[in-house]
């Protein structure tokens, strides 16, 4: 039986419906937490009737037995022997003489409130991991206000408050379970319940602030994450404040011309403040010709579309490769793919557009999945530098380098655990993400209809 909320009783797993009468008599029975009721306080409590003297309340005695019958007869069906061992008949001796009396008998498994009180019994005295599990079986018990149907009668005040008063504790135990064991996240919506239920209590609202300011702390500079939307993935999308090349357990991508230039000197084919140009620093250690040899060598299986003369192009590199060219260049046991997504004019001008962009990121894709090593990958907001998508704004540009992920996560299985897209945090404040938050609430099945 559940007295957790409103009533259910099933027998045998089958839902038995009584009259409001006998659910009445049945919840005053319960609330006497197994002690035995006279028939006269049953009359008080359950029909509201006065005391009258015994030669007179035959009829009122009778009304009380016909409602016991009832009950009997719904708790054990078809077993009338069984109904009486549940419900049972008792005498009382008092000053007026014996007086008939009734006491329910259900074992702690047959009744919700006592499982209940019976596990938060033993979370309360255990560690912090088998507490918050035990807690969190007992609070999914709960439906409601214990004894919802007479919540508010004399006889029901002492077993609902000491019942809410358990929920009560145990909520509170559970949020600091929580928090030891480092998941701010679980306890925070119990925390929340908590500070709402109880406006006045300081006490909830410094664990509720608490709890916030340790979740805003672990994020640190991650701006946004969300799961990728789709069955068997466990891969998640991660917009990050910071400097791609912090992203030490990341593979990493950088945006290249057609000619894979990566000569920084005076500033004319590559400029010093260009990802590339902190490519060769900062994991190249400044020798430039190591990372031409391995982009060479990563070349050698794709055929090149042109080359320029040295009239034409006097500077940088001349040998021109299809836009989209993605190279797997291996540095200290990860990958830094370098993916050709602009062309670069004889005037060292690079040019690129969002379809160059996109077939760019389709192959890097496709390249990671085959090179990747199954580590996350981080990437800058390509497209917004030099060789500027200028059809784009910074958003959409995000949007672009998500969705075109996505897509691939539905056709690549196993792609990464993880894609970050590193923000500096200059840009920021020009980078509206917003449609990246409504690629998402898109992508979420019966978004639409809640909306």
């Amino acid at each position: 039986m559940k007295i957790l909320g409103p009533v259910q009783l099933e027998v045998d797993r089958i839902p038995i419906r009584l009259t409001p009468l006998t659910i009445r008599l049945l919840l005053r029975l319960v609330a006497a937490e197994g002690e035995a009721v006279p028939v006269r306080q049953l009359r008080r409590d359950v029909w509201g009737l006065a005391d009258e003297p015994r030669h007179l309340d035959q009829r009122n005695r009778n009304e009380v037995q016909k409602r016991v019958l009832e009950l009997r007869r719904a708790l054990a069906p078809g077993r009338d022997a069984a109904g009486t061992s549940i419900l049972r008949t008792e005498q009382q001796v008092t000053v007026q003489g014996p007086e008939t009396a009734y006491r329910l008998v259900l074992r702690p498994e047959e009744l919700d409130s006592s499982r209940f009180t019976a596990i938060v019994g033993d979370a309360l005295l255990a560690p912090p991991a088998t507490a918050a599990h035990r807690l969190a079986e007992a609070l999914s018990l709960v439906r409601g206000r214990p004894l919802a149907e007479v919540s508010g009668e004399g006889f029901a005040v002492s077993f609902v408050r000491r019942l809410t008063g358990l929920q009560e504790s145990a909520r509170r135990e559970l949020v600091r379970a929580q928090m030891d064991l480092g998941r701010p996240e679980l306890a925070l919506p119990i925390a929340e319940l908590i500070a709402y239920e109880h406006p006045d209590d300081a006490e909830a609202a410094r664990v509720l602030d608490a709890l916030r300011a340790q979740l805003r702390a672990r994020h640190g500079d991650e701006l946004l994450r969300h799961r990728v939307p789709l069955p068997g993935q466990r891969t998640d999308v991660v917009l990050l404040r910071g400097d791609l090349f912090d992203q030490e357990d990341c593979n990493l991508v950088v945006g290249f011309s057609d000619t894979f230039d990566t000569e920084t000197a005076e500033d004319l084919v590559i400029s010093r403040e260009s990802v590339q140009s902190q490519l060769v620093d900062r994991l190249f250690a400044g020798r430039r010709r190591l990372l031409d040899d391995k982009l060479r060598a990563g070349l050698r299986k794709t055929k090149a579309v042109g080359t320029e003369t040295a009239r034409s192009k006097p500077l940088g590199r001349r040998v021109r490769y299809p836009v989209g060219t993605t190279v797997a260049v291996p540095v200290d046991g990860r990958r830094v793919f370098a993916i050709a997504y602009s062309q670069l004019g004889n005037d060292l001008v690079a040019r690129s557009s969002d379809r160059d962009l996109r077939l760019g990121l389709e192959n890097l894709w496709a390249s990671v999945a085959v090179h990747g090593l199954f580590k996350p990958v981080a990437i800058p907001l390509i497209g917004s530098g030099l060789a500027r998508v200028t059809d784009l704004d910074r958003g959409q540009l995000v949007a672009l380098i998500v969705d075109s992920f996505i897509d691939a996560c539905a056709r690549l299985p196993a792609l990464t655990p993880e894609l970050r897209v590193v923000i500096r945090p200059q840009d920021l404040a020009r980078t509206d993400l917003t449609p990246v938050e409504q690629r998402f609430q898109d992508l979420v099945p019966g978004s639409r209809a809640a909306d």
